[in-house]
């Protein structure tokens, strides 16, 4: 019986050990769905082992593999790092990123409501706010999960950027404000907590949501990208 290939969970990166932590758990809840699936983490920055270093080990060894990356878009980390990665590694293919997904866009309402933000009032804004790239195609990722979530919203959905994109999350919610909105709430677009997050706390918004893990609708998301790329 032929196996399944390897699922690379492939995640940006954190010192946050709770942001380790939900991470970790994201790629435990995966193989909870599936039982018997191989999984194994991989990272793009900041902490080992490198998706570089995972792939050629598990090419080395004949084993083939598909890298799910656990990112909410596709920028230079999608395109380039893990792209370059696959390419070097026969037998291992790449699946698109997590986002965007009307699932993830489920969860960001849900986050929401939980912060104490009403769906149904205009005048409440929502600045969705990702990390930030300044790969086109990660900022269109983006602005297609606030279109996604604006169909579930009243008041208006933008976006904000922690980095590289713009506008800068703080512009976002003065824009917001300047509109007329009586109350903005950030979206934190975000698997976990980290250095994006922290800097969410001096945006001036009213609210600010928790990130989206843990949800095991992230995880049904993270197994749809693998059995796609298997596919």
């Amino acid at each position: 019986m032929k196996k399944d290939p390897v699922l690379v969970a492939c995640a940006h990166g954190t010192r946050n050990p709770t942001g380790r932590r939900l991470i970790a758990e994201l790629a435990l809840a995966a193989r909870a769905l599936r039982p018997g699936l191989v999984t194994t983490a991989a990272f793009v920055d900041v902490q080992p082992p490198t998706v570089v270093d995972v792939v050629a080990e598990l090419s080395g060894t004949g084993k083939p593999a598909v890298v799910v990356p656990l990112l909410l878009s596709g920028g230079y980390h999608v395109h380039v790092d893990i792209a370059q990665a696959v390419a070097a590694a026969p037998g291992t293919v790449a699946a698109r990123p997590l986002g965007p997904d009307p699932r993830l866009a489920a969860v960001l309402r849900d986050r929401l409501v939980q912060a104490g933000a009403d769906p149904d009032d205009p005048q409440t804004a929502v600045v969705l706010a990702a990390a930030g790239s300044s790969d086109p195609r990660s900022v269109r990722d983006v602005e297609d999960t606030a279109a996604l979530l604006q169909q579930g919203w009243t008041g208006p959905v933008t976006t904000g950027y922690g980095s590289a994109a713009k506008p800068p999350v703080p512009d976002a919610v003065a824009a917001a404000r300047a509109a007329g909105a009586d109350r903005v709430v950030v979206a934190s677009y975000l698997l976990a907590p980290g250095h994006f997050h922290d800097k969410l706390a001096g945006a001036g918004a009213d609210v600010i949501t928790a990130p989206l893990l843990p949800d095991e609708r992230i995880a049904a998301v993270l197994l749809d990208r693998y059995d796609a790329a298997v596919g």
